[in-house]
């Protein structure tokens, strides 16, 4: 699967999930916490290849997945992803761990996730500050950011760790 996303640096959480709602999204799963821990191989091999492996818990469920380099793109972030849901998040890092994979990063968000048709829209509280994220066509998240008063100009292809690092605006590893 590819994923085209871009984030939005979003003053106050409410007001931003407000601006969601007013432009027709609905709430499919309400603000909840998730636990991201990124895994690499000692000599960071997928960092340097601009790769991530992330291991994310939200209660008693979780998702690993697996992102490829982002391709080449000036507002968006594009990469090949692949996901797939763990029933036993403790036992996943033993399996990774095994593998000669190593926790390297470990952040928290709040997390509010919205639909707008075929346009996934979330709203993340972080460390670094809250964003909306945009994720679906290029077209879609262009015309939903405009409706939210933004332009290409404001969208942050940087991961959450480069942001919680302080990190530029091109795409990292997750």
């Amino acid at each position: 699967m590819i994923e085209i996303e871009v984030k939005l640096r979003v003053g106050e959480a409410k007001a931003a999930r407000e601006r969601v709602l007013a432009l027709g999204a609905v709430v499919v799963r309400e603000r909840h916490l998730e636990r991201n821990v990124l895994f690499d191989f000692a000599a960071g091999t997928l960092r340097e290849g601009r790769r991530a492996l992330r291991l994310r818990t939200t209660g008693r469920r979780a998702t690993l997945t697996f992102k490829g380099e982002p391709r080449k793109s000036r507002s968006f972030k594009v990469r090949e992803e692949f996901e797939t849901q763990v029933r036993d998040p403790g036992q996943a890092r033993r399996i990774l761990r095994a593998l000669g994979l190593r926790e390297t990063v470990a952040y928290e968000k709040r997390r509010t996730v919205f639909r707008k048709a075929r346009l996934t829209v979330a709203l993340d509280e972080t460390a670094a500050g809250n964003f909306i994220e945009l994720e679906g066509e290029r077209h879609e998240i262009v015309r939903f950011a405009k409706a939210l008063g933004f332009g290409r100009a404001d969208f942050v292809t940087a991961s959450y760790v480069d942001l919680l690092t302080g990190g530029g605006k091109t795409a990292g590893p997750a």
